[in-house]
């Protein structure tokens, strides 16, 4: 019978699940964009990030640490680790694209619709329609 390896699954506790699950709501987007928590063993919260952040994490750890251990409601983490980890590249939000002129007749119609909120959908429908024509008329 030919040997079966089972695949490595790192067991964790129900707390460093929940420290993984919730990172992002529990230090914000700023620092869950640059830390990946990879474990929490006996109070020492262990963080992958790039070499840069490690040195500033380290400054920030006291209010980290108290942020993480307030949002859990007991004192979980007593100290950081710091491990070097590339991180995933940032997804760069495009930006808005830019209004365009509607023709005067739309705008006068959109101006007679009394419901803010359905004339505010009405041009960014319009807004989409035109996008792209090279002269509304």
């Amino acid at each position: 019978m030919p040997h079966v390896t089972k695949p490595a699954f790192k067991k964790r506790s129900p707390a460093a699940a929940q420290i993984i699950a919730d990172w992002p709501a529990l230090v914000g987007p700023v620092l869950a964009a640059q830390t990946i928590p990879r474990s929490l063993t006996g109070g020492t919260l262990t963080l992958a990030c790039s070499g840069p952040v490690a040195m500033e994490l380290q400054h920030l750890a006291p209010q980290l640490i108290g942020k993480v251990n307030a949002a859990m409601g007991q004192t979980l983490v007593q100290r950081l680790r710091f491990v070097q980890a590339a991180m995933p590249p940032q997804v760069q939000k495009a930006a808005p694209p830019k209004p365009v002129v509607l023709p005067q007749r739309l705008e006068a119609s959109l101006e007679g619709i009394e419901d803010p909120q359905l004339r505010e959908a009405l041009a960014r429908l319009a807004q989409g329609v035109y996008r792209g024509r090279r002269s509304p008329g």
